[in-house]
Formats: structure tokens, sequence, C-alpha cells
């Protein structure tokens, strides 16, 4: 029991960390030839800023699991039709656009979920020792 209270407070954690680390290589398109070196750095900072935001909530859902859960499943499912427009006005096809969707707001979904079931089997099993 103790392994898997171990495994599930660390899964969110880990999942959440390799999905910031995900969208933040699309800050990567900042740098482009012939545009000078600081336009290119500020460019890939202000892409940044939605990975920022992510590592806030993250320290924020390492500290209090239910509301950082909470979060994760709000940003995951309430960003989900503005990237899905976004990119269905790009390619013009739904396949390719609910694939993007999911592989960017799934697994803040997930984590949301998992943040907030480690949440409540700690205090569950808080309350029997």
């Amino acid at each position: 029991m103790k392994a898997s209270i171990s495994i599930l407070h660390w899964l969110p954690r880990i999942i959440c960390i390799l999905a910031i680390l995900f969208v933040s290589m699309f800050a990567l398109d900042a740098f482009e030839p012939g545009m000078p070196l600081w336009q290119q750095i500020g460019g890939f900072f202000m892409h940044l800023i939605p990975s920022f935001m992510l590592i806030l909530f993250l320290v924020i859902a390492w500290k209090w699991e239910l509301i950082g859960g909470i979060m994760f499943v709000i940003i995951g499912l309430g960003l989900l039709p503005f990237i899905y427009m976004m990119n269905y006005q790009m390619n013009h096809s739904v396949w390719m656009s609910i694939s993007v969707v999911l592989l960017i707001n799934l697994p803040f979904v997930v984590v949301g979920v998992l943040f907030i079931l480690s949440h409540f089997i700690k205090n569950k099993n808080s309350k029997k020792l």
C-alpha cells in the first residue's frame, strides 16, 4: 500500500514536468535566421510565458494537491476549445486538430486527476492511522 501511495505521489509530478518541457519546446520557434539576437531572445521568453505559468501551477499543486489538481483539470479542459479552433484554422483537419488537442491538453487533465486522487488517498490513509 505504501508503494502505491508513493507512486501516486510522484506520478503526476513527473508527468507534469515532462508535459511542461514538451510545451516549452514550442518556444524554440522564436529563433529565426536574420533577426537580431535580442529580438530572438525576447520572443523566446514571450513564448515561455505559458511554461512559467504551468511551473507556478505545479508549485501550487506540489504543496496543495487538491487545489493544484483542480487548476490543472480546469486548464486542460478550459483551453481545449481555443487550442482546437486555432489548430483547425491552420490545418482545416478535424482529426489533426483533435490529435493536437489530445497531445497538449490530455497530459494536464491526467495530471490534475492524479493530484486530486493523490490528495484523497493520502487523506483517507492519514485518517486510518
